[in-house]
């Protein structure tokens, strides 16, 4: 498929899938961060046509991620009338959370943390609305190296992107017209107070990881399965202990 009918089948099956619940689903409720990936599944939400909810969620948010959030925020409801948009802040309540568990101190964990108060704050206002949470991750992240918070951004109802790798998700981008600002800015998860990227972290390119999860012989492919195997917990099913009859 090429981006534009990619566009029209992924925002369709959102809405197939919400229409065809037991209990119709009568909102889609997401976190937008001011990324690619959660600016493109936003708009592919409200092409639906459905009753779109988009959350920006601050925890001492570096100022231009979350101007980026607000740019795509007010974008979308320039562009839809099905959207309704919302910014609500965490910070007291992190701050609050960070300090009754000080005995616990860990950066990584507290990181982590962010993402689960974002996920409790999505399933909330999807419950005061008859909605299902809608995901943004994307296939390097999602079946790649696992590069989510497990139960936080990797707790959602549905993931439409989830099939396309990165360089997908930008060509959606531009095929849908998301604001310049947002496709050219370095991919990150928002989690930490330095504003570290996506790339600096995983210590790779997304073209690199593209090449190593479907080249063999990519000189990457060794780093890409150690950091794959350290993150399957994530995409593997819960174990379950099973008691024999």
């Amino acid at each position: 498929m090429n981006p534009k009918e990619k566009t029209k089948f992924i925002s369709n099956w959102i809405k197939s899938y919400a229409e065809g619940m037991p209990s119709k689903a009568q909102s889609l409720v997401i976190g937008i961060s001011g990324g690619i990936d959660s600016s493109v599944s936003s708009t592919l939400s409200a092409m639906t046509g459905l009753r779109t909810i988009v959350l920006t969620m601050p925890i001492k948010q570096i100022e231009n991620q979350h101007d980026l959030s607000l740019k795509h925020q007010n974008w979308l409801i320039k562009n839809f009338k099905n959207v309704e948009a919302h910014t609500i802040s965490l910070d007291k309540l992190f701050e609050t959370f960070s300090l009754t568990l000080n005995k616990f101190d860990n950066e990584h964990g507290f990181a982590n943390s962010r993402a689960r108060l974002r996920m409790t704050t999505l399933y909330q206002v999807a419950a005061a609305n008859k909605g299902i949470v809608v995901g943004t991750g994307n296939k390097v992240e999602d079946f790649g190296v696992g590069f989510y918070t497990k139960y936080g951004d990797g707790g959602v109802d549905i993931s439409p992107i989830a099939d396309c790798n990165k360089t997908e998700v930008w060509e959606l981008g531009k095929e849908l017209g998301i604001l310049k600002e947002i496709i050219d800015a370095p991919p990150t998860d928002g989690l930490w107070d330095d504003g570290r990227t996506d790339e600096g972290q995983l210590g790779f390119s997304y073209n690199e990881l593209e090449d190593a999860m479907s080249n063999p012989d990519s000189p990457h492919k060794a780093k890409y399965e150690k950091i794959r195997k350290q993150n399957l917990h994530k995409m593997d099913p819960i174990p379950v202990c099973k008691i024999p009859s």
